[in-house]
């Protein structure tokens, strides 16, 4: 039988998520110097869940140190490591360099700034979910045959999706606008995060990115003026 979630997220919740930072990037960690996938994942758990770090140390160390034995590997109740490209007899070594680059970073205090452009589609994703959410949902390649234009499909979202969840995609539009990235880099950001449709004319990327976070900002007007009685 396959383990309970509860179980498996005190063994392995937060092995799997620096596990996840590695699909589609290459595990080229050294003892000198983490991989791509291993910085994006420290440079979101450091602004996100500061206190997760420990959590993944322990835990990766921990299965490094004992990997499942064959009852476990019977009863199915063990993590398996996807395949990263490196031999199963080098899993061991590699997970040990991680636990030792993450307990480095917690040690020193290593935080990255905050204005750090993610670098991974799995750091796009983890930092804008509902950016995400919201571009691969309204503006995959299908858009076109769903709705009028951009507006519409604007104006959908809007409609169909919780008040707190819009809220939460505006924070998210500014906080990609504050980064302040070049054109061909917000170009670069919504593909990453879904969108598969260029945006209306005239507009650039960035720019119609501004517009729907201005749109969309009146979603206040719904719940009121805080601190106003209805």
């Amino acid at each position: 039988m396959s383990m309970k979630p509860l179980e498996f997220d005190r063994r392995y919740g937060e092995l799997d998520q620096v596990i996840s930072a590695y699909v589609g990037e290459p595990a080229d960690d050294d003892p000198d110097r983490p991989s791509r996938a291993l910085q994006a994942y420290l440079r979101h758990t450091w602004h996100s869940r500061p206190w997760a770090l420990s959590v993944a140390e322990q835990q990766i160390r921990d299965y490094a140190r004992n990997p499942p034995g064959r009852l476990r590997l019977r009863l199915g109740e063990f993590y398996s490591v996807p395949d990263v490209g490196h031999p199963e007899s080098a899993i061991q070594v590699w997970l040990l360099v991680l636990a030792d680059h993450i307990k480095r970073s917690i040690e020193e205090g290593e935080v990255p700034p905050p204005s750090a452009t993610p670098q991974t589609h799995w750091e796009w994703h983890a930092r804008f979910p509902e950016l995400a959410q919201f571009l691969g949902g309204w503006f995959s390649q299908d858009m076109p045959d769903e709705f009028a234009d951009h507006d519409a499909a604007v104006q959908d979202y809007d409609t169909a999706t919780d008040r707190t969840l819009v809220a939460r995609l505006v924070g998210e539009l500014h906080e990609l606008l504050a980064l302040r990235l070049k054109e061909a880099d917000y170009a670069l950001a919504v593909g990453e995060l879904g969108m598969e449709v260029d945006p209306p004319t005239p507009y650039t990327p960035g720019a119609w990115l501004a517009l729907v976070a201005d749109r969309l900002g009146g979603f206040r007007a719904d719940y009121g003026q805080p601190g106003v009685d209805g």
